[in-house]
């Protein structure tokens, strides 16, 4: 043997490190890939401080630092909310360089309207009442109408048997509340009223039906089911047949169950909406919208006194339904105000889902913003101090922005604002409020 093979013989081979080995299979790819995306997450949630000892391989190390964020999303809340928007909104109308109301609504209300990437075309609504109940004091209808050439929408209409016709109409929206079992069924009296969705009454609406009261005040009253409630809510291929046919002694226990898989269901919804290119927000305000359009098509309705309310996400659709449609003259937004950047630590996780999201709204403008687009409408707006959906600082900072654009639009009596020592609810006493705004300016 030759010197120069002695010595090859006898060397220990170099390893290879680990990058440099050649990819020969799909797992080897996958373990480098893998390496590399932990190594970069653990630089970057690592806080230097200085040199720590360093372990037994004899290799530095850094110390790290976890700084408490009392956020829901923990560690990436700074980035986030360095992305917010720092002063005003280049939208609001407080902005100095809007000075007409009617000017700053039309570029502010394009942009929402973009925003929502939903735009259907308008359609004959086609309705077809297919039941027709005499209820004493009022007649009411269960109809079907079309908001778009696809979508037939089924509600309730509630005409007074008393007072002068044609007569004021209100647009009464449902709340989500977790309960898509129903959902017109949530506002209107109904002959055998499933417990479950009396008790759901008594928590949120101290008991009684609003659109039942409204009509009884002479009011023409419409209520649709919401997009994925009521009956349009979702069902698949093996669904049983009480979720299908919602029969009256279905326990409550395969409501909650109905409920809690919906609830479940959401985010997939939601993310398969987003990836066929719209918004299921577009899909509420315009099918209330269109809502609209159908009441003026009754005989029985003033077509210059409409008006809207709503509780939770029904606030949610009463104060949108205002800002996109100049035919509302009067407003109730009950359990659904606040000024959004403070909701981004805390109090995101049960307000805004993808039943709501306008994706790129808040970088424009505020949601009391959105809400001043009602403007000149009379607009009145309650809130509960213990509603733990909302960051009060943040309501009481959405009240004064409402406040100083009613103000600088010379329209500040059309607008008031009050909060209540409650929870999220709309009890008799802001019930009691709520009807006198709409009778005052109605």
């Amino acid at each position: 043997m030759n010197k120069r093979s002695l010595r090859s013989a006898r060397a220990p081979k170099r390893p290879v490190h680990p990058a440099k080995k050649p990819l020969t299979s799909r797992r080897d790819f996958l373990q480098r890939l893998t390496a590399g995306v932990c190594a970069a997450a653990c630089l970057s949630d690592r806080t230097v401080t200085g040199s720590a000892q360093p372990p037994t391989g004899g290799t530095q190390a850094t110390a790290v630092r976890f700084t408490k964020t009392e956020s829901d999303v923990g560690s990436l809340f700074p980035f986030i909310r360095s992305q917010a928007v720092k002063s005003d909104f280049p939208l609001s109308f407080l902005n100095p360089k809007f000075k007409s109301y009617k000017t700053w609504k039309r570029q502010a209300r394009s942009k929402l309207l973009e925003l929502l990437h939903y735009a259907p075309p308008q359609c004959n609504p086609h309705p077809e009442t297919v039941e027709r109940i005499d209820k004493g004091n009022h007649i009411q209808e269960k109809i079907y109408f079309n908001t778009t050439p696809e979508i037939r929408v089924p509600a309730y209409l509630l005409i007074p048997k008393q007072g002068k016709l044609p007569a004021p109409a209100i647009v009464a929206l449902h709340d989500h509340g977790g309960f898509y079992f129903w959902g017109k069924e949530k506002l209107v009296e109904t002959d055998n009223e499933h417990p479950v969705l009396a008790d759901f009454k008594k928590l949120y609406y101290g008991g009684r039906s609003l659109a039942s009261e409204l009509v009884r005040q002479g009011y023409v009253v419409l209520v649709t089911d919401m997009f994925y409630w009521g009956e349009r809510r979702m069902l698949l291929d093996d669904d049983p047949p009480d979720w299908r046919e919602r029969p009256n002694d279905i326990k409550a226990e395969r409501i909650a169950a109905f409920n809690q898989r919906s609830g479940q269901s959401e985010q997939l919804v939601g993310r398969t909406i987003f990836s066929a290119g719209f918004t299921w927000a577009g899909v509420i305000f315009w099918d209330d919208v269109r809502s609209v359009d159908y009441l003026l098509t009754r005989s029985e309705v003033d077509k210059k006194r409409i008006g809207c309310v709503g509780l939770s996400v029904g606030g949610l659709r009463s104060c949108h339904l205002a800002a996109l449609d100049d035919r509302i003259k009067a407003a109730a937004v009950v359990g659904w105000m606040a000024s959004f950047p403070t909701q981004l630590r805390r109090h995101v996780r049960n307000t805004i889902g993808h039943t709501k999201l306008v994706p790129g709204l808040y970088r424009y403008m505020d949601y009391p913003d959105v809400a001043s687009l009602a403007m000149p409408s009379a607009l009145l707006v309650i809130n509960g101090s213990r509603d733990g959906l909302f960051n009060l600082d943040g309501v009481h900072a959405s009240f004064e922005k409402l406040a100083a654009c009613y103000k600088k639009a010379g329209v500040a009596d059309r607008f008031r604002a009050r909060l209540y020592d409650t929870p999220h609810e709309f009890n008799l006493q802001m019930q009691e409020e709520a009807w006198e705004w709409l009778r005052h300016w109605m």
